[in-house]
Order: structure tokens, then sequence, then C-alpha cells
């Protein structure tokens, strides 16, 4: 095989992290994974099916630890929601919360989300797409390896509904920079809070763990939030 037939490895937006599971988030995972987990290979989604009723959808990338999107999912009953995370550990304990509290609106992928996004998320299915504190790659070098890039935009676009959110959030001043200028040169969106300007922090979106240690290291927090018009 020449250089040039050669598949263009793809540039990952993540690491997985080092860390083993504690027993108890082992435990939650063996016993609730059957009941709330989603596996890649089984392909595209039947929200129907998979929650038992027809609610708009909600779906965030790497949500960590998952106490933020426990919290939004007890707050709006009314919506389902998916997390993906790669982090073993993370899906594991958010798991056992969501059996913990009884949560019915949970599901959860533990799989690079841009695969996930191509073979499980039907087109113009999501009501909003959350991105909240990702790794910055705040190296010069690094940054090509930021989420939150042009052919992303659009892939993102083709899941959202018309009139969907693309909601991303970073306590770094330059990532902030960089996803304002991608999206607002990104075709088919137009910025909720208008041209250039970031949005304030939306009340049921609750302060992150992320959150807490950039304010505690002096960063500032920028929400931006971008609707699908075409």
């Amino acid at each position: 095989m020449t250089e040039e037939q050669k598949p263009l490895r793809r540039i990952r937006s993540f690491v997985v992290r080092a860390g083993r599971m504690t027993e108890g988030q082992q435990r939650a995972m063996d016993e609730n994974w059957p009941k709330y987990g989603l596996e890649l290979k089984d392909g595209m989604i039947d929200y129907a099916a998979v929650f038992g009723r027809d609610a708009p959808v909600v779906l965030e990338i790497g949500f960590g630890m998952g106490d933020s999107l426990i919290e939004m999912a007890r707050r709006a009953p009314e919506k389902d929601f998916i997390g993906i995370e790669v982090h073993p550990p993370g899906v594991g304990r958010l798991l056992s919360r969501v059996a913990e509290e009884g949560l019915t609106n949970i599901r959860v992928y533990c799989d690079d989300a841009v695969e996930v996004l191509a073979q499980c998320i039907p087109d113009a299915s999501l009501d909003t797409l959350q991105l909240f504190f990702p790794d910055p790659w705040h190296k010069k070098r690094h940054h090509k390896r930021r989420i939150v890039q042009p052919e992303f935009a659009q892939k993102i676009r083709q899941k959202l509904s018309v009139g969907g959110c693309f909601h991303m959030a970073t306590d770094w001043e330059n990532y902030a920079e960089h996803m304002m200028e991608v999206m607002s040169a990104a075709e088919g969106y137009r910025n909720h809070a208008g041209e250039g300007q970031y949005s304030p922090q939306p009340e049921w979106r609750p302060v992150t763990k992320f959150q807490k240690r950039g304010e505690r290291l002096g960063h500032g927090v920028w929400d931006l939030m971008f609707e699908r018009i075409a």
C-alpha cells in the first residue's frame, strides 16, 4: 500500500484518561447497563422504542462524571437525554445515580461521539446538542484536536432539527473565541445572542465541576448557543 492509498487517520479530540473503576462503579455498570446503556453496534436509534414515548431529545457529548446531566434530566422530565462519554468510571457513576434516583429519561453510550453521531443518531432528530467544557487542547500545536471544527459543525447541524440548538460552554477564552469563529462562519446557523455575542449562562445549565475548577483558577465562562435555521 502506497502512502497515497493509506486511509487518513482521524484526529481524535479526546484521550481516554487512565483510572480504574471503583467497585461501586463497576457494579453499577454491570447491573444497569442492560437497562440504560446504548450500543454503537445496534445502529440507528429509535427514540420511541428506547424511551417508550415521543419527547424532545437532548444529546450531551462528554458528560464527565454525569452530575450536571443527572440534574438536567431531573429538572426536565418532559425531555429525554442521551449522554456520550468515553471514560468508563464516569459512565459507571452516572448509571449508579440514574438507578438510585429512578430516572427513566436518560440513556448512555460509552463510545466515541463522532461514531455515535454518524451511526446511531437520525438526521434532524435532536432538539438540543450540548458540549460543555470539552478538552481545550490549549497548546497551539494541539488546536487541530479541538472538537469544534467546521466539519463537526455541519455534522451537528445534520442531526439537529430545524430550530434545534447547539449549546457549547468553555472556561478557556481562546477556545471560546475559536468556537465563535467556527460557528459564526458555519452555514445554516444563527447565533441566539446576536452576531459575535456570547449567551448568558441559562438557569437550566447547572454549574459543572469543570466550571467550578475554572472559576477557582480565575477563568471566565463562555456559553455559545447556535440555532439550526436551515
